[in-house]
């Protein structure tokens, strides 16, 4: 995640992107849309295991913590989609 970081950062303070054209190009590069898609899983998964983690600890009732685990999965889960969703789309 870190190395994605560095490389957007580099990017953008070298060559930023003028309009939104430059950045929807940029994006649907295969390089650039396979890096993104790849940092955000891994970001999504971090969510998953810090917020479980907390969740676990701190909740005790047991319909709650099924609650808001599964509130939780299908928050991340909706964010995912969504992000795959821009990915995916083809206009600009």
């Amino acid at each position: 995640m870190l190395l994605f970081i560095i490389f957007v950062l580099c990017h953008f303070l070298l060559d930023p992107p003028r309009s939104y054209q430059a950045w929807a190009a940029w994006i649907r590069n295969p390089g650039v849309s396979i890096a993104v898609a790849v940092f955000f899983t891994a970001l999504l998964l971090h969510a998953w295991v810090g917020v479980r983690d907390v969740i676990l600890d701190y909740v005790h009732p047991l319909g709650v913590r099924v609650a808001m685990l599964a509130l939780l999965g299908a928050g991340l889960a909706a964010i995912g989609l969504w992000v795959l969703q821009i990915l995916l789309a083809r206009h600009a």
